[in-house]
């Protein structure tokens, strides 16, 4: 039995756009997406942004330093995503009322997960997860929020591109606010304290984060 590869984190920068565009794929990860979701305005529709018009705007966004998140390397092949930012940068967040808060400036959000075919169910999002919390406690952020899928059975990944509730729990993350079904709000507070493990992850090695957000 073949061993898997070992996975590679890397913070994103400019010089990684055409990794994650190669990630990505025609389809922008999933619906012409391109990660722009909770970055839409509130006069906007994603019908209307998705596909090339989100792919120009993430592109001009990485290539000025303004975009956040961890990629996941094997054999130099990028096959995940975990994207983290600011959750003020991501209005559409507020536009929710199941996801509004009244403190969005002391918090960091994990919004988005894209794992690559072949590679989903192998502990890839969870040591993404890792990293991308890594990468905020070095900035000095003081809480983490990502808002995971509450499971009922199985369903397609293009259902979890926010995470499952399991993997956020399994990295210490708290339910901050229940709901029956749908997105569920969870959160860490980063200020002391190790990074978490993620169980069941495959073995890793993580590249230095800056020190601070550009």
């Amino acid at each position: 039995m073949n061993e898997e590869p070992a996975l590679v984190l890397r913070e994103l920068t400019p010089e990684l756009w055409p990794e994650l565009v190669a990630l990505f794929g025609s389809n922008g990860a999933c619906g012409g997406c391109w990660c722009m979701y909770w970055r839409i305005g509130p006069k906007e529709r994603f019908e209307d942004v998705k596909g090339e018009r989100a792919r120009a705007r993430l592109e001009a966004l990485v290539r000025a330093g303004q975009v956040h998140g961890v990629l996941a390397f094997a054999d130099e092949v990028p096959v995940g995503w975990c994207a983290f930012e600011r959750r003020v940068e991501l209005a559409k967040l507020d536009r929710a009322p199941s996801l509004r808060v009244d403190d969005a400036e002391r918090v960091w959000s994990l919004p988005c997960f894209f794992i690559k075919s072949g590679w989903r169910g192998k502990g890839v999002a969870s040591a993404l997860l890792a990293a991308a919390e890594r990468a905020l406690r070095a900035r000095g952020c003081e809480i983490a929020e990502g808002y995971p899928v509450k499971l009922a059975g199985r369903i397609p990944a293009a259902f979890a591109w926010t995470g499952v509730a399991s993997m956020f729990e399994a990295a210490g993350f708290e339910l901050a606010e229940a709901r029956p079904k749908g997105k569920q709000r969870y959160r860490k507070t980063l200020a002391g304290g190790a990074p978490a493990k993620p169980a069941g992850a495959p073995k890793q090695r993580s590249k230095p984060a800056p020190k601070r957000a550009r």
